[in-house]
């Protein structure tokens, strides 16, 4: 029998199962990527379906300090393609000496390695940003956030088979979506430094290609067959559904590399071509139990969240405080999980509120002695807010 007739004897209720199992693995499925591996919309604050881009209710958010797939938040530009996978081809062009074009085959013949690291958008919390003054683009609330496990080839090995040219500088990543901007269609596309990817290390590369998420193949909205993940950097850099590869003297032209993705205050022409791609995401931390609204009885209560280091290497969370008074005082909170780059840490706190309560606050101390800052700049685009989290109670 071949692939095709076994293909489609399998029911996609048996393939998920296999999936978990570790059974199949990296299988080679005929046909277009199965539809029943797409996001469980019930499950989470969906903010637009086409492209798809929604977020978990913040008490799904922190019940693991790993992030269930049905829980991990979804950033869509464009459409979720659907892939073929025998047909696949993931090429390595540019400023190297041998091009490749892999299928998925021969992406697993190169060693695989796992890490733990979160992803959170630059536009995350943006919601916050437009209450200080409008701001276009997706209102993520606080849940563009997630910490999973990813496991891949890394690209240090993948630009090591090509032979990079000593003139190179940066390394490109296209997608295989399609997005409509300004009457135009274009792939999403990303880049980073070369020295970035190839800083390996032990408890992370500098970026992977990965293939599997928390164990199981990569699903639709979460980038199948391969994305890249690189750790510290936001999440726009991370780009899934990746077909090509292109080593190159200077940072993509891509239009979420040149134009977004960027600090602006007003967003002209000049401004745009003067300020560089952001890379790392900053220190944050946020509250998601209780949430905003809740009615609390005067006494002891538990407050719970997470808290992201910057995506400088080396650096984690050393400390995060809650406040009940407006910031008048400060209750340590405890730290519920491991310390680790690239990796946020969730917490909890036991804190008394009484009748003249009307906020919770918390703020983030990083390894480094930095503090998570109480008010941040307004900007264009509402990237990277990560002023203090105020939550309004009753």
């Amino acid at each position: 029998m071949n692939q095709a007739s076994i293909a489609s004897l399998i029911s996609r209720r048996t393939l998920l199962k296999n999936w978990s199992a570790g059974a199949i693995g990296l299988m080679l499925i005929g046909g277009k990527l199965p539809s029943i591996l797409a996001a469980d919309e019930s499950r989470l604050l969906v903010h637009s379906k086409a492209p798809m881009n929604a977020e978990p209710p913040l008490p799904d958010l922190v019940r693991s300090w790993i992030t269930p797939v049905e829980s991990f938040f979804i950033r869509s530009h464009g459409n979720t393609p659907e892939i073929n996978a025998d047909s696949f081809r993931l090429t390595v062009e540019g400023l190297v000496e041998t091009p490749q074009a892999l299928s998925l085959a021969e992406l697993g013949r190169f060693e695989q390695h796992a890490v733990t690291a979160t992803l959170t958008c630059a536009g995350n919390r943006r919601s916050e940003h437009s209450r200080l003054k409008p701001v276009k683009g997706v209102q993520w609330r606080e849940g563009a956030i997630g910490n999973a496990k990813w496991r891949g080839a890394r690209l240090s090995d993948l630009l090591k088979k090509a032979g990079v040219r000593e003139s190179a500088k940066h390394v490109w990543f296209e997608g295989l979506d399609s997005v409509e901007d300004g009457g135009k269609t274009f792939a999403f596309g990303g880049s980073i430094p070369l020295e970035k990817a190839l800083l390996d290390r032990d408890v992370a590369p500098g970026a992977l290609l990965a293939t599997m998420m928390n164990d199981k193949p990569l699903t639709a909205d979460h980038g199948f067959p391969v994305r890249t993940v690189v750790p510290g950097y936001i999440g726009a850099r991370s780009v899934k559904w990746l077909s090509k590869i292109v080593v190159s003297d200077r940072p993509s032209p891509n239009h979420f590399v040149a134009d977004v993705y960027k600090l602006v205050d007003e967003g002209t022409l000049l401004e745009v071509a003067e300020n560089a791609p952001i890379y790392r995401m900053p220190l944050n931390s946020a509250i998601c139990s209780p949430m905003a609204g809740a009615a609390l009885k005067p006494g002891r209560i538990e407050v719970a969240g997470y808290a992201l280091p910057s995506g400088v290497p080396g650096v984690s969370i050393r400390k995060v405080e809650v406040s009940a008074d407006q910031g008048r005082s400060w209750a340590e909170a405890k730290l519920t999980s491991m310390a680790s780059e690239f990796c946020w840490q969730l917490w909890t706190a036991e804190i008394a509120v009484n009748s003249t309560t009307k906020e919770l606050i918390v703020r983030a101390i990083d390894s480094r002695g930095d503090v998570q800052p109480e008010t941040v700049r307004w900007n264009a685009k509402g990237y990277l807010f990560n002023a203090w989290h105020h939550v309004p109670v009753n």
